[in-house]
C-alpha cells in the first residue's frame, strides 16, 4: 500500500513537471496567447522586414494590441506585405502609421504602430500608407566603415593638398 501511494505522488510530480514545461515552450514561442479575442486584418508594405515572423506582436506605446497574421511578398513592387490582425478593443485613425523596431539591441522584432489624427478608423482589409522598414545592423556597421574610411582619405588628401 505504501509503495502505490508513493508511485501515484511520483507520478503526479512528473506530469506536473511536463505540463510546467510545455507551458514555458508555448510562452517563449508566443503561442502561448490563446486570445479569442476579434480582430481587423490590416496590411502593410515594407522595403525590408528584417527578422520579422508571424506571431509577432504588434504594439502601440509599448502595449500589445495585435498579432502579425502573415508575411507575404509581392513580386510586382518587390516588397515584403505583412498582415496585421489588430485587436477591435484598439480602434486606429485611418493615416497611422508602421514601423519594424527590435526589442533591445539584437532582441526579437516587433510592429510599433503610431496612431495619425484621421477622424475615419481602419477597418479590416485597408493598407497602412506609411510604413518604416526594420534597421538593419550590418548595414548600419557597414556605412559607418565606409564613411569613416572616406574621412581618413579625405584628410589624408587635403594634408597631401596643404603642403
Amino acid at each position: 500500500m505504501q509503495r502505490a501511494t508513493l508511485d501515484l505522488w511520483v507520478g503526479f510530480f512528473v506530469v506536473a513537471g511536463v505540463a510546467a514545461i510545455l507551458f514555458l515552450a508555448l510562452k517563449v514561442g508566443n503561442l502561448g496567447g490563446f486570445d479569442s479575442s476579434e480582430t481587423y486584418a490590416v496590411k502593410a508594405s515594407f522595403d525590408n522586414i528584417g527578422g520579422l515572423k508571424a506571431r509577432a506582436p504588434v504594439k502601440s506605446a509599448g502595449v500589445v494590441v495585435g498579432r502579425v497574421a502573415e508575411i507575404g511578398f509581392d513580386p510586382k513592387t518587390y516588397e515584403a506585405t505583412v498582415t496585421l490582425a489588430v485587436s477591435t478593443h484598439y480602434p486606429f485613425p485611418k493615416d497611422s502609421s508602421a514601423s519594424i523596431m527590435t526589442s533591445g539591441l539584437l532582441g526579437e522584432q516587433y510592429i510599433a504602430l503610431e496612431a495619425g489624427g484621421d477622424e475615419k478608423m481602419l477597418v479590416n482589409g485597408d493598407m497602412l500608407k506609411i510604413t518604416q522598414g526594420a534597421v538593419v545592423l550590418e548595414n548600419l556597421i557597414g556605412q559607418f566603415l565606409y564613411n569613416k574610411s572616406d574621412s581618413t582619405a579625405d584628410a589624408a588628401g587635403a594634408e597631401q593638398a596643404a603642403q
